[in-house]
C-alpha cells in the first residue's frame, strides 16, 4: 500500500501570502499531495492549491487591499469583523474572483479545516467537500482572529480561529493516515511564540467562555510544543518543512501592494530553492 503524503499549512494572517507562493510553486511543478489540513490564513489561501488556481490569493489581496469591505478598522467597527465576513467569504469567492469549486471537487484531495470551539476550548476539524455556501463559513471560522472577529456559528458549533488550539495540525494529519507530510510554516527557524499581551482584553471580552480564555492563555505553550513535534518528524524523515528564511516583513494586516509582492517573492524563492530536496522527499526522479 502506498504511503499517503499530506500538506499542512499554518496560519498567520497576511503571512499566509508566503504559503500561497509556496503552493503556487507546487502547482507549477505538478506536485499534488494526497490531502491537506489548513488553519486560518493557511485555509483561506491554501484552498487555491486544491482548486489549482495559481496566484489567485495574491491577485485579490492586491486588488482589494484598499477596499474597506476587505479589511479595515471601519469594517471592524461597523460589522465586528476586521476582515469583512460577507465580502471576503461570499462576495469575493462567489462573484468578484470566483473560486473554482468544480476543480476543487474533481481534485479528489481531502481538505480539512481547523477551528476552535469557544465552548470547549478545543480544536474542531472539518472536512470541506466543496467550498461554497455554508462551507465557506468554516473557512471564515478558522480565520476569525480573537478580538478582531465575531464568533462564527456553523455546523452546530460556535467557533473562532483554529490557531488558538492547533496552529500546525501535523499530528491530526498523522492520525488520518498521512505517514509523510509537507509542512509550510510562516515563521523562520528558531522562532518561539511568547504569551500574548492581549490576554487581559480577551478575558474581558470572552468572560462567558472560560475554556476559550484558558486555551488562548496557553496558546504559546501549545504552539512551541508543536514546533518540537515538527522538528522531531523532520529529523525522522517523515516531514519536509518549508519555512521563511527570516521573519517576514508583514504583520497581521497590510495595505501595501509592495509588501504583499515582497512576501510572495520570498515564498517563491524559498520553495524553488527547496524543490530538489522536496522531490527527493516525495520519491520523484
Amino acid at each position: 500500500m502506498n504511503e499517503k503524503t499530506g500538506l499542512v499549512m499554518e496560519g498567520g494572517a497576511m503571512r499566509g501570502i508566503f504559503t500561497a507562493a509556496v503552493t503556487d510553486v507546487l502547482l507549477e511543478h505538478n506536485i499534488r499531495l494526497d490531502g491537506a489540513a489548513a488553519v486560518s490564513a493557511g485555509a483561506t489561501f491554501g484552498c487555491n492549491y486544491i482548486s489549482g488556481q495559481r496566484r489567485r490569493a495574491l491577485r485579490y489581496c492586491i486588488k482589494y487591499r484598499l477596499d474597506p469591505r476587505f479589511c479595515s478598522v471601519l469594517s471592524l467597527i461597523c460589522t465586528g469583523d476586521m476582515f469583512g465576513a460577507n465580502f471576503c467569504y461570499h462576495t469575493l469567492p462567489e462573484k468578484l474572483d470566483p473560486f473554482d469549486n468544480r476543480s476543487f471537487v474533481q481534485s479528489g484531495i481531502p481538505f480539512y479545516i481547523v477551528a476552535t470551539d469557544v465552548e470547549t476550548g478545543k480544536a474542531v476539524y472539518h472536512r470541506c467537500p466543496v467550498l461554497k455556501n455554508e462551507e465557506l463559513e468554516w473557512v471564515r471560522a478558522s480565520a476569525s482572529m480573537p478580538l478582531a472577529s465575531r464568533i462564527v456559528r456553523v455546523g452546530g458549533y460556535a467557533l473562532l480561529d483554529g490557531g488558538i488550539t492547533d496552529s500546525i495540525p501535523l499530528r491530526f494529519m498523522q492520525e488520518q493516515g498521512y505517514e509523510r507530510n509537507v509542512v509550510v510554516l510562516t515563521q523562520p527557524y528558531g522562532y518561539r511564540k511568547t504569551a500574548s499581551s492581549a490576554i487581559p482584553a480577551m478575558r474581558l471580552k470572552y468572560h462567558a467562555y472560560p475554556k476559550l480564555v484558558h486555551a488562548m492563555a496557553r496558546r504559546h505553550h501549545v504552539y512551541n510544543e508543536q514546533l518540537e513535534q515538527v522538528a522531531a518528524a523532520e529529523k525522522a524523515g517523515t516531514a519536509f518543512v518549508i519555512r521563511p528564511p527570516r521573519t517576514l516583513p508583514v504583520g497581521h494586516v497590510t495595505h501595501s501592494a509592495a509588501t504583499l509582492r515582497e512576501v510572495y517573492a520570498i515564498g517563491r524563492k524559498t520553495a524553488l530553492k527547496a524543490l530538489p530536496k522536496l522531490k527527493e522527499f516525495l520519491g520523484e526522479q
